[in-house]
């Protein structure tokens, strides 16, 4: 079974654009990724599209040896825009295997560990601005059975915080601490804010509301500045997302510079690539947690390493999406008391509705993280994807 052709299709998804991959097989076996690179989505895409010139004619099955292959061929290797091509391309590859053979990937990987998975929500306070809007949000949440809630209250701080606006984030914290911190993990995303200082106060201000992590207190750039923070903190430290490959992991590994790792099978090279750093992850008896904020694809292809990867933790899913979500797959996600129940289907169990992405085109859009705005991240339209 020979690969045809690599083709990506971007769909508008409100906050950001959802970059597609379809692989193409001369037996009429299509393969699915995602390689939704946030604000780069039309550069991923033509790197996707170059991918053509070495994989087309191989052997879809031989997916070890297309990896290396593409990754020896790229000389400037890694980085997030080839990183995010390849990770989508291999993906696919593995969607047609299941699919040749009539079982899920998480087969093909060793087989099941659990059945189920536990999520916490990201984007469930949009649109929150007040201390007492993120409360109520978080009840709301908590009342819906997610096993934990994440967000960043940092407003548009960037390496140094004010006192105010220091203030009202820890406002914001105690606020939703006071509502459910008794039924749910909270967790604090700090988007690689702060300088070394900065990142070590807020660690120290957060240590009485018993969060579970603080994710990415410094720019991923340095990974001791984050072990450092991560010395003098007594709240546990997640980061990783913005790591590329096994290689910038293995620096990861020998600082150990966070408690909890968080690759996203988006960008760091495919559903292999994240399984072989979470095995060293488990030699280290770290656990993982993938960074998992995209589109249904990619969260299709992260339920299956849910499936098979035995220090697999918690699931990150988006509390709610854009309604066309539901229309542009046949993605079907199952969600009770928290738990999302991983799929048997063939492959990645997810296949694409070219018709009903084509009316959501690329839109270009600018990051958040440091307008002040960052609670707009789902229209008011939004609702849930999964049943429950």
């Amino acid at each position: 079974m020979k690969i045809t052709s690599i083709e990506p299709i971007i769909c508008h998804a409100y906050r950001t654009n959802w970059v597609f991959v379809r692989v193409l097989t001369d037996e009429g076996i299509e393969g699915v990724g995602e390689a939704t690179l946030e604000y780069r989505e039309p550069t991923v895409a033509e790197a996707c599209r170059e991918l053509n010139r070495t994989l087309r004619g191989r052997n879809a099955s031989d997916i070890e040896a297309i990896w290396h292959e593409a990754y020896r061929e790229t000389y400037f290797r890694g980085g997030p825009v080839f990183m995010s091509a390849l990770s989508a391309v291999e993906m696919a590859l593995w969607d047609i295997q299941g699919k040749a053979l009539g079982v899920p990937v998480y087969r093909l990987l060793g087989g099941k560990v659990r059945d189920t998975v536990p999520c916490y929500a990201n984007g469930w306070f949009a649109p929150a601005k007040t201390a007492e809007e993120f409360a109520t949000k978080a009840e709301a949440a908590a009342n819906f059975g997610w096993k934990g809630i994440k967000w960043d209250p940092f407003g548009s701080s960037y390496l140094q915080i004010d006192r105010q606006t220091l203030n009202k984030a820890i406002e914001c914290v105690e606020a939703v601490h006071a509502k459910v911190g008794k039924r749910l993990e909270l967790l604090i995303e700090g988007h690689g804010r702060f300088d070394v200082p900065t990142a070590i106060r807020i660690a120290h201000e957060l240590e009485r509301f018993d969060i579970h992590w603080f994710e990415e207190p410094v720019p991923p750039d340095n990974l001791d500045a984050l072990a450092e923070v991560k010395r003098r903190s007594r709240v546990p430290i997640s980061a990783g997302e913005r790591l590329y490959s096994r290689w910038e992991y293995r620096a990861f590994f020998q600082s150990l510079p966070a408690d909890y790792i968080q690759p996203d099978v988006s960008h760091v090279g495919g559903i292999m690539e994240l399984k072989k750093i979470a095995a060293t992850a488990e030699t280290h008896h770290l656990a993982v947690c993938p960074h998992n904020p995209s589109g249904p694809v990619a969260n299709a292809a992260t339920l299956q390493l849910a499936a098979c990867v035995p220090n697999f933790h918690l699931l990150e899913t988006m509390s709610s999406d854009v309604p066309w979500r539901r229309k542009i797959t046949n993605e079907s996600v199952t969600m009770e008391n928290g738990m999302m129940t991983i799929p048997d289907k063939p492959g990645l169990g997810i296949e694409l509705n070219l018709e009903e992405i084509a009316k959501h085109p690329y839109e270009p859009r600018e990051l958040r993280h440091y307008r002040g705005d960052l609670t707009d991240i789902r229209p008011a339209s939004a609702e849930s994807y999964f049943k429950t």
